[in-house]
């Protein structure tokens, strides 16, 4: 009779285990594809506002320039903020909205850079992405010390880049870069371990939206700084 027992609690607990195993995947899966939508629509809107002059010259001829550049950095704080007052819906359109932005400010690259890189540093990118978010997801390892170290050097690519904004430092803007592809690699695998940490199988369906909402916003932050980094070492300018 024990013996019974015990494996029907053994049946039990490896029923469980599966039934959140797959409402993990189903929440990660949901994160990504939240990432990837995003992303593609950044680089629609990128694409069609770089080939046509009148937006370009009403974005990057006027003070206008300074709110689209300016506007998704808003809307990043003001989703962390409020995401948890806010509708699904809301959310959803809020997260939408930052996407287009990006794809308006991003359009510049397509006049600087040649297409053909662009497209090549693209790849690249996702090879770098996937490889460490992979990593992420799969390690027992804890990342939490080395997200605080990360966090540093972010904060250090940051105070550099305001530096050379204004010294226009070639040597300078190479060092931020190499220094931000491995930022921004490790926060990758990071982000993507605290993402899976944040799943939790009794959430209800609008708080799991939310979370897969906030997690796609983070991984869609370093999948494009990622990808700028690597566009200043390795694209052909026009």
């Amino acid at each position: 009779m024990a013996f019974g027992s015990d494996r029907q609690t053994s049946f039990a607990r490896a029923t469980d285990s599966a039934v959140i195993d797959e409402g993990l995947r189903s929440y990660m899966l949901r994160v990504y594809n939240y990432m990837g939508s995003a992303l593609a629509l950044t680089g629609i809107v990128a694409y069609l506002t770089a080939n046509s002059p009148v937006m370009m010259n009403a974005i990057f001829g006027t003070p206008l320039m300074w709110v689209v550049m300016l506007a998704p950095l808003g809307i990043v704080f003001f989703l962390s903020a409020k995401i948890n007052t806010m509708s699904t819906t809301a959310a959803q359109a809020t997260f939408w909205v930052f996407a287009v932005l990006m794809g308006m400010s991003l359009a510049s690259i397509f006049v600087i850079y040649t297409g053909t890189s662009i497209a090549r540093v693209f790849f690249i990118t996702a090879g770098l992405f996937g490889t460490m978010s992979l990593y992420g997801y799969t390690t027992k390892r804890d990342l939490t010390g080395m997200g605080s170290f990360l966090m540093m050097g972010l904060m250090g690519v940051i105070l550099a880049s305001v530096v050379n904004w204004f010294l226009q430092s070639s040597a300078l803007e190479f060092a931020i870069s190499v220094i931000g592809v491995l930022v921004f690699v490790g926060l990758t695998a990071y982000d993507t371990q605290k993402i899976k940490e944040m799943y939790a199988s009794s959430d209800s369906a609008a708080v799991m939206s939310k979370k897969a909402i906030m997690g796609a916003l983070r991984l869609y932050l370093d999948f494009i700084n990622l990808f700028l980094m690597l566009l200043r070492l390795f694209g052909n300018r026009n």
